[in-house]
C-alpha cells in the first residue's frame, strides 16, 4: 500500500482534512530560503499537537546546525524530521543518538546520475529518503515545493538499491501519480500545490488524488 504523505499543512482544519481522507502523514514546513507553505514554530506544534497515532508528522527543516535541528524537534513534538538540505557529516549520527524516538528521512533532490550516489551514501543514516525536484546549488536554494517533475529513471534506480524506504516528491498530480508509482515503486508519494486552490487544501483535488493512488 502506498503511503502518503500531504505537506505544506497550515493549519489543524487542514490537518484533520487530509487525514481523514487518507493521508499517513503531514508535512509542516519551517523556515525556508524559497518555496511555499512555511508556517511558524508555534503553529507547527499546535498542529502536531492533533495529529492522532498511526499517522506522522514530518517537520521540514533546512537548518543544518543539529543543536538548532534538535530544538525545532523538541519544541514541535514531531515524530519526523524531515532534512531538506545536505548536511555535515557525522550530524545524522548525531540527531539519532539525541533524539532516539524520531524518524530521519533525507530528501535528495534529483539532478543527474550524481544523485543516485548521494542518495545511496545518505540512506545508511536515516530511516527515509524523499526524492524531490529542487536544486539547492542555486544561490537562493530551492529545497522542494517546485511543482517541478524529475527523471524517474533515475528515481528508480534508488529505489531499487536504497537499505531504506523511498518517498518520490516533485510534481506529482492526480493525472500523472499512476504513472509515478509504476515507473519508481516508491514506499509513499509526497505532495504540496497540486490538491489546492488558492493556497488552501481542495478536499475535492485531494479525494481525486487518493482515488488515482488507489487505482495504481
Amino acid at each position: 500500500m502506498i503511503r502518503v504523505k500531504i505537506c505544506c499543512i497550515s493549519s489543524i482544519v487542514e490537518a484533520r482534512l487530509a487525514i481523514s481522507l487518507g493521508a499517513a502523514a503531514l508535512g509542516l514546513v519551517s523556515e525556508m530560503p524559497s518555496g511555499p507553505g512555511v508556517i511558524t514554530d508555534d503553529e507547527i506544534a499546535s498542529i502536531a499537537r492533533t495529529v492522532p497515532p498511526g499517522v506522522s508528522s514530518f517537520l521540514l527543516t533546512s537548518a543544518h546546525d543539529p543543536a538548532r535541528i534538535i530544538a525545532q524537534q523538541q519544541a514541535a513534538g514531531v515524530d519526523t524530521l524531515q532534512l531538506v538540505d545536505r548536511l555535515p557529516r557525522g550530524v545524522c549520527s548525531e540527531l539519532r543518538a539525541a533524539l532516539p524516538g524520531v524518524r530521519l528521512v533525507q530528501v535528495i533532490h534529483v539532478l543527474d546520475e550524481a544523485s543516485i550516489d548521494e542518495a545511496l551514501e545518505a540512506a545508511p543514516e536515516v530511516h527515509a529518503l524523499l526524492l524531490d525536484s529542487g536544486n539547492p546549488n542555486l544561490a537562493v536554494k530551492q529545497l522542494g515545493g517546485t511543482g517541478r517533475v524529475h527523471d524517474w529513471t533515475l528515481s528508480r534506480k534508488i529505489c531499487d538499491r536504497s537499505p531504506v524506504p523511498v518517498f518520490l516528491a516533485g510534481g506529482l498530480r492526480a493525472d500523472n501519480v499512476a504513472s509515478a508509482i509504476r515507473a519508481v515503486r516508491p514506499f509513499g508519494v509526497d505532495l504540496c500545490s497540486s490538491v489546492r486552490t488558492e493556497g488552501h487544501l481542495d478536499p475535492d483535488k485531494l479525494g481525486t488524488f487518493f482515488q488515482a493512488v488507489g487505482a495504481a
